[in-house]
């Protein structure tokens, strides 16, 4: 792997940290977000690395890479999966050998809402060809950048997650609160499960249980961390009483 990424990878700096993803309904954990980190002081943030990864034309290759830590780190669970848009320009994403046609639960591969839908267009194919594997399917961070409903229409996603901004001070009988209680409904009638993301406090979690919605994600579960960290729900009731 070239640029500076290359190296971090040579000297083990690179690895994945996993951040639960709960079911409501269930009170229990249905898979992890994976998250991209690194030790080296060049990479602090994550955004940094690839930033690298595109400047070095490598993005492809670091996604696979990183899928496979993710995969062998975490082998158990569901796996939410990051692609940025230029991994669908490189041929890594389609090879047979890729981890995540072994991965032995579901794996959702998450593709942000906020890149505009012409990308899409041209990205139709590869994700056809990986869904036809039994690969599925999750649009990022509705309700930011190019907020788009059509995307959920043209791509039928198996899952989609709602950004921080719709989920931040969200409390019950609001505006917002029944704007996305709204967007909840339009995506369970499309066939698409909603996963709330950034869920920081009691009042918010209350709220987005209220929406319909059926996961949760934030730091009142568990921050990222490696391994996988443990929710728990205990300390979670006490807050609540």
């Amino acid at each position: 792997m070239k640029g500076k990424v290359g190296e971090a990878l040579a000297a083990g700096d690179l690895y994945v940290a996993f951040q639960p993803i709960v079911d409501f309904a269930r009170r229990e954990v249905f898979g992890h977000e994976a998250l991209a980190r690194c030790r080296s002081p060049l990479f602090k943030e994550p955004m940094a690395l690839i930033k690298d990864a595109l400047a070095s034309a490598s993005m492809g290759e670091l996604g696979r890479v990183l899928r496979s830590m993710a995969v062998s780190s975490c082998p158990r669970t569901a796996l939410f999966l990051n692609l940025h848009p230029s991994e669908f320009n490189e041929g890594w994403l389609v090879r047979p050998d890729d981890s995540i046609f072994y991965h032995e639960e579901s794996i959702y591969l998450e593709i942000t809402e906020s890149v505009p839908l012409s990308h899409y267009q041209h990205c139709h194919g590869v994700l056809k060809e990986i869904r036809g594997r039994g690969i599925s399917l999750a649009v990022d961070d509705l309700g930011a950048g190019y907020s788009n409903l059509k995307y959920i229409a043209d791509l039928s996603p198996e899952v989609v997650k709602l950004d921080r901004e719709l989920i931040a001070n969200l409390r019950s009988q609001t505006r917002l609160h029944k704007l996305v209680t709204s967007i909840v409904r339009l995506c369970d009638a499309l066939g698409a499960k909603v996963v709330a993301e950034g869920i920081e406090t009691l009042e918010e979690m209350r709220a987005v249980i209220d929406t319909g919605a059926h996961y949760g994600q934030g730091y009142i579960f568990a921050r990222p961390a490696a391994p996988a960290p443990k929710v728990d729900w205990k300390a979670i009731e006490m807050r609540r009483k």
